[in-house]
């Protein structure tokens, strides 16, 4: 494809591929963090030095929270495979990676520095919440009409 500036750099089938690559990996992230945060809270935490102390109730706040980003995973990662959610799954996507990584940086700015791996967390929800973001972008119009 050749534009009037030039030849394109980013084709269709380019994009698209990235794309779907994107939520591929953005998906299967939150599936695995969710699926461990709902099924072995207190062994995902560990790591970072948080102990549950079998308080009940947090148990079944972090539980709810792995659930629903199992979820979350699970639909962006169908976005990467089924062209009518693509749009919904990169909107869902950097919204809850960016949510979660400005949320760890306002933390750490209330709070002070957590955990190393924490940090890490924050880093990558970030950089995957900018990615859904750029797949969010790419399908803009997609947004208006789902049969594109």
């Amino acid at each position: 494809m050749t534009t009037v500036a030039g030849p394109a750099t980013d084709t269709p089938r380019t994009r698209t591929r990235s794309q779907k690559a994107i939520l591929v990996v953005a998906g299967l992230v939150v599936v695995g963090i969710g699926g461990a945060v709902l099924t072995a809270p207190d062994a995902f935490h560990a790591g970072n030095g948080i102990d549950f102390a079998g308080n009940s109730s947090l148990l079944s706040e972090t539980r709810a929270a792995g659930g629903a980003l199992l979820a979350t995973g699970i639909l962006v990662t169908l976005g990467a495979f089924v062209r009518r959610l693509t749009f919904t799954a990169a909107l869902i996507g950097a919204t809850v990676y960016l949510a979660y990584g400005l949320s760890r940086l306002l933390s750490i700015a209330l709070d002070g520095m957590p955990a190393t791996g924490l940090v890490a967390a924050a880093v990558a929800e970030l950089v995957l919440g900018t990615a859904c973001g750029y797949v969010l972008h790419g399908n803009r119009h997609a947004g208006g009409n789902p049969a594109r």
